[in-house]
């Protein structure tokens, strides 16, 4: 889908120093900074935290989470049966075809030709299953190819869940190990339908605590899935917006939540997205009146400013890269003016940027 409105993608560059990159999460979760960005009235900005959102929503909001789960989808192996020389090939999974076959972004794509295979070690790991070997099937462009896998179904999964690592970002694995800690720490609360290359991160700083206290406040929490894709860490190369092309990333919202939304709205309550995994599949399956329908299907939406939302009141997020879609979508959340004092702001205090990172809640501007 084509942006909604054509710019300049360096209007969206901001420097920001490395050393504002968080490396680990907060502890507990919701301890997180939270910055409150207002479009008009005072203040514009507000420094508090992410366990006073309940305060800072209403009764009869209602919050929207994304309950995608990261898969194990980093995959180290060998190309083998094509001579005595094995090279070693890194491997992210992306899309799942069906029960054998996935999508997945390899590292170096040019050492491998369809039809050759690729043993997937284990390496350090405790393996039930033996060998796991996957057959290029086809090749793309940019390291994409299309593997077929020589397990199916819930025995594949085993075997990837053993031998795979979560698949960080790369401003953190460049910088340190995975570990076992991210298995939990890159996972949200809500994380139960397995799909995601890349955690929908806003949903990270939620706890049980938060959760009880958003009810006890009469702010609902609706559940949606969108799978995550490994176009959610690109910058935009492009020197104007419309040249930028979204990946398609599956999402599904069920004709009981978008019944139980478009309710919530009726009686005066807000839309609240967590993270803009969960916006942009609500603006997805809304229509131009800012109904909401059942969907099932993939979305590439892209959001600049121009854009007009039809869904989306109140957006909880965390702080996202230059020149990035995800960073160009709050701009057109809030204004581009707004945010770039807002990131200036945060820079200067001392957020934390990223996946781990602080958050900001945004108040959309008319």
């Amino acid at each position: 889908m084509p942006a909604a409105n054509s710019m300049r993608t360096e209007l969206f560059d901001f420097a920001l120093p490395e050393d504002c990159i968080a490396l680990r999460p907060a502890v507990p979760r919701d301890a997180a900074r939270l910055l409150v960005v207002r479009p008009r009235g005072e203040p514009a900005l507000e420094d508090r935290t992410v366990r006073d959102l309940p305060a800072l929503l209403r009764p009869g909001d209602a919050v929207v989470v994304n309950d995608t789960k990261v898969i194990a989808a980093s995959l180290k192996g060998r190309r083998i049966g094509r001579g005595d020389h094995e090279p070693a090939i890194a491997a992210t999974l992306t899309r799942r075809l069906d029960g054998s076959r996935w999508h997945a972004l390899v590292k170096p794509a040019k050492r491998l030709a369809v039809g050759d295979v690729v043993r997937f070690g284990d390496e350090g790991k405790v393996c039930f299953l033996g060998q796991l070997d996957a057959t290029v099937e086809a090749k793309g462009e940019g390291g994409e190819v299309t593997f077929a896998f020589a397990f199916h179904g819930p025995v594949l999964d085993q075997a990837l869940a053993e031998r795979g690592d979560v698949p960080l970002p790369p401003y953190i694995a460049g910088r340190r190990p995975v570990d076992a800690q991210d298995l939990t720490d890159y996972q949200t609360m809500f994380a139960r339908e397995d799909g995601s290359v890349a955690a929908p991160t806003a949903g990270l700083h939620f706890t049980d605590a938060l959760v009880e206290d958003l009810r006890a406040r009469g702010v609902a929490v609706h559940r949606v899935t969108l799978h995550v894709g490994p176009g959610t860490f690109l910058p935009v190369k492009a020197d104007d917006t419309s040249g930028h092309r979204m990946h398609a990333e599956w999402g599904n919202v069920s004709a009981a939540t978008a019944a139980a939304l478009n309710s919530a709205r009726g009686a005066g309550g807000r839309i609240v997205a967590v993270g803009s995994t969960a916006l942009r599949l609500l603006e997805s399956a809304a229509t131009e009146d800012g109904t909401l329908t059942a969907f099932s299907g993939e979305t590439a939406l892209f959001i600049t400013p121009g854009y007009r939302f039809r869904v989306a009141d109140v957006m909880l997020t965390n702080f996202h890269l230059p020149r990035s879609t995800l960073f160009m979508l709050v701009c057109a959340f809030c204004g581009l003016e707004v945010m770039q004092r807002a990131y200036a702001h945060a820079i200067e205090t001392g957020y934390r940027f990223y996946s781990y990172g602080d958050a900001c809640l945004l108040f959309r501007a008319s």
